[in-house]
């Protein structure tokens, strides 16, 4: 329930970003004595596309950015900002853009290590299940093997895309130097761990000792 409600919350401020950036581009297309159908000619897409972004249902696509800021005539920074950013408000403006970067991207690894917990609790659930089926039931033996089988595909794909999450989502801190860094897959498959703390060897400063797992840099 806390992963679907993190997914709901995520969607509804994309959604809200998105809005907003709609409307700086119908107020910039007007601003031009545009209509969606000149600009989207200009563009070399259809009228129905720019209706989709000005009403906030997509984004247009990163190769069209830096067209349709050109028709337009604001900058990219304008149109992810859903405003015209001025020399005064421009620091604001992208500090602002890095604290929501780095918001979005701690929301991104919560979500995929909550992701990891939902994956591995119905999975050892199932192999748990069949390994009894298979041990105790008067099934044939056939039949055993093959429940067997089943089951240790199904955990052992669970176990490496968890392993993949563990490494790629967030950083490992190093006790040590207090290094941040993503490990290389080898590494967090072959260490010891405890928790989401795993004991490696430093890129930074060369130690081997426990390096905790953190959410961002």
């Amino acid at each position: 329930m806390k992963f679907c409600a993190m997914i709901g919350t995520e969607r509804r401020i994309r959604r809200m970003d998105q809005i907003m950036i709609g409307k700086f581009i119908a107020a910039c297309r007007k601003e031009k004595k545009m209509t969606q159908a000149q600009l989207a000619e200009k563009l070399g897409i259809s009228d129905r596309a720019v209706s989709k972004w000005e009403t906030g249902k997509c984004m247009p696509d990163a190769s069209l950015m830096p067209e349709l800021c050109e028709q337009l005539g604001i900058s990219i920074n304008d149109l992810f900002n859903g405003r015209r950013v001025t020399m005064e408000n421009y620091k604001e403006a992208a500090e602002a853009a890095m604290l929501q970067l780095k918001e979005n991207e701690e929301k991104k690894n919560r979500m995929m290590l909550d992701l990891e917990i939902g994956m591995g609790i119905p999975s050892v659930i199932t192999f748990v299940v069949l390994l009894g089926v298979a041990a105790y039931a008067d099934i044939p033996n056939v039949l055993k093997a093959v429940l067997l089988i089943v089951g240790a595909v199904q955990f052992f794909f669970y176990l490496y895309h968890a392993l993949k999450i563990e490494t790629e989502a967030g950083y490992y801190k190093c006790q040590n130097c207090g290094n941040t860094y993503v490990p290389e897959f080898k590494d967090v498959v072959m260490a010891m761990h405890s928790g989401r703390s795993r004991k490696m060897k430093c890129p930074a400063c060369g130690e081997k000792c426990w390096h905790k797992k953190v959410i961002y840099k």
